[in-house]
């Protein structure tokens, strides 16, 4: 069954990056498509490519941060079509501090986007979706939520709540006719970390690859994604060996280099 075409797919965080990706790859497989962000210039440009796809699409911009817009979104979305059939909760922002220094304010800053901002989305298409026993919830979350890299503690304290709120999401979801897959990716080549260097062992990702496994999710109703390879070996690595999972964060030293040669902390 294809579980993409005709479809309308809402995603967030689609100006740049993993979101832009997934929007243009949803709509190459024939999918609808409502496009969220806080750009709304780079939205419209992003639906003038799609419109060349010859499918539909809708500007949206949100901040995923505001709950009133995430619903607000939604709402334009049933107007316009009268379902939710698919979300890529996408939208997050890197902030970095290590936990001796951390500051509250971080903290927060980094809940609302990375955290509640996925919980309000997928809360708000929630009700429509059991309502008609239908529906794929995708969060977007991150290898650091399977092992944590140093000195990222905001981004992956709150991917880790992000990680267990998808855990229990698909697991109450069972038997409902929706679904939910959570996706870990590595270092992604995306303006989000432009700033960091990287070891040859960990190259940063093409958006375009986890774009490809967000929709081969949905068709296949994966539960989890992690990739690429190597963010594989490394949380299995730390699943059974922790204490040898952080000497490779040290050794490869996977935390990377500032454009300026610094170090990432």
């Amino acid at each position: 069954m294809d579980r993409i075409r005709d479809k309308v797919a809402v995603v967030t965080g689609a100006s740049t990056g993993i979101g832009r990706q997934t929007a243009l790859r949803l709509a190459s497989l024939g999918a609808h498509v409502v496009l969220a962000a806080r750009s709304q210039e780079a939205l419209e440009l992003l639906a003038f490519e799609i419109r060349e796809l010859g499918k539909l699409s809708l500007v949206v911009p949100t901040d995923v941060t505001q709950r009133s817009q995430v619903q607000c979104l939604v709402e334009k979305t049933i107007q316009q079509w009268g379902r939710v059939d698919i979300l890529v909760s996408n939208a997050g922002k890197y902030i970095q501090a290590p936990i001796l220094n951390l500051k509250i304010e971080h903290l927060e800053e980094s809940l609302a986007v990375n955290f509640y901002g996925h919980v309000y989305a997928s809360q708000a298409v929630l009700p429509h979706m059991l309502a008609r026993r239908t529906g794929h919830i995708i969060l977007v979350s991150t290898m650091d939520a399977k092992k944590a890299i140093p000195p990222d503690a905001p981004y992956v304290i709150a991917k880790h709540a992000l990680s267990g709120y998808g855990e229990l999401l698909r697991q109450e979801l069972r038997g409902t006719g929706v679904y939910s897959t959570v996706v870990y990716p590595g270092r992604i080549d995306t303006p989000m970390i432009a700033h960091l260097r990287l070891p040859s062992i960990s190259p940063k990702l093409p958006p375009e690859k986890v774009a490809h496994a967000i929709t081969r999710a949905i068709q296949t109703r994966q539960v989890e994604v992690i990739l690429p390879f190597q963010a594989k070996l490394l949380y299995y690595l730390n699943v059974f060996f922790p204490s040898l999972a952080d000497a490779a964060v040290r050794w490869f030293h996977l935390k990377g280099w500032d454009q300026k040669g610094g170090t990432a902390d």
